[in-house]
């Protein structure tokens, strides 16, 4: 929860009566594989019991630590990286991805999982070179990675993975080098082809890159409005 007081924002996630939420009990872990399925086990506020069905990457000791810390307030560490690669023309990158739990393609921005003991800048670097032949800009004026405050959750009804969206400047580094059973190809869109490319599409479309992609398009529109009301002889540009 976040509440203003006198112009500034004041942060009070723990405001709740912790003892009126349900609090964690146990952890079970009933199908082992790359990706592990869990079972939960609450206390309700009137002392009952409720199980809950969740899925992992994490191992039952990393995945216990990490439902204890949030409920502790301690901020995880990213579990992945969503890259919203920006050109030296500032036009953005896209990718187009085979999914197999949708057995479709599904356009994106750029995205994958940190490895242990990796920095988020030799991450991002990582999967730009294996999924779009990338890498983050070495000659430039100011630091090539902007990464948002703190991590987002990508589907927290049945998952506890959070991702980092990392705003990256780039520029071209050879072929792509993708990992086995990935079918990946890129794209580019300019500025102004996000809006008709947003109204027009019929692909499969990730989340995240929709609503970044949206919210380009109305910085767009805001750009051109206030560009027409400091030049009014050139309305013709934006009718």
């Amino acid at each position: 929860m976040s509440l203003v007081e006198n112009n500034e924002i004041i942060h009070d996630s723990h405001r709740e009566d912790q003892h009126s939420l349900p609090q964690f009990k146990d952890i079970e872990l009933v199908s082992d594989g790359w990706i592990k399925k869990y079972v939960l086990t609450y206390e309700m506020p009137d002392g009952s019991e409720y199980r809950y069905e969740s899925v992992s990457r994490k191992g039952l000791d990393a995945y216990r630590a990490q439902l204890l810390g949030n409920a502790a307030g301690r901020t995880p560490e990213p579990d992945a990286v969503c890259i919203v690669p920006v050109l030296p023309d500032d036009s953005l990158l896209l990718i187009r991805e085979f999914r197999y739990p949708v057995n479709a393609s599904v356009i994106a921005f750029p995205a994958g999982l940190v490895e242990p003991g990796e920095t988020l800048a030799d991450c991002v670097d990582r999967e730009l070179r294996e999924e779009t032949g990338y890498r983050l800009r070495r000659a430039f004026d100011r630091d090539p990675l902007m990464p948002l405050p703190q991590s987002g959750y990508s589907s927290v009804g049945m998952a506890e993975e959070n991702v980092r969206v990392v705003i990256a400047y780039v520029e071209p580094d050879g072929d792509a080098q993708p990992g086995e059973g990935e079918f990946i190809e890129h794209f580019t869109l300019t500025r102004d082809q996000v809006g008709p490319f947003l109204d027009t599409n019929r692909e499969l479309i990730g989340t995240r890159c929709q609503l970044l992609l949206e919210a380009v398009r109305r910085t767009n529109v805001l750009r051109k409005r206030l560009t027409l009301l400091q030049n009014p002889l050139r309305s013709e540009d934006f009718a």
